[in-house]
């Protein structure tokens, strides 16, 4: 698994992930949360929502309107002020 980004947002966690096939993205989905919920004392939902992008779709379109979230649901006035993007180096 490759980590793009993740974007955490109140009440959501966005990532942008590239998955090399050694795992699913449902047992990855389920270690994440198995292991914040211990660290972090989070309460997860039982499910997630995926999406995987269509070939004409790229990952710097769907960063983008990841990073928007925050702006559209009246967080901030500019994504640049949202302080939980996280980036792979």
């Amino acid at each position: 698994m490759e980590s793009e980004s993740l974007i955490a947002h109140a009440r959501s966690l966005h990532a942008l992930i590239g998955i090399d096939g050694r795992d699913s993205l449902s047992q990855i989905m389920r270690d994440y949360k198995r292991i914040t919920a211990k660290l972090a004392e989070i309460h997860w939902q039982r499910n997630f929502f995926d999406h995987r992008l269509r070939h004409d779709e790229s990952l710097a379109e769907k960063f983008a309107y990841i990073c928007q979230n925050p702006v559209r649901t009246g967080l901030v006035q500019d994504e640049q002020d949202w302080p939980y993007v996280f980036l792979a180096s």
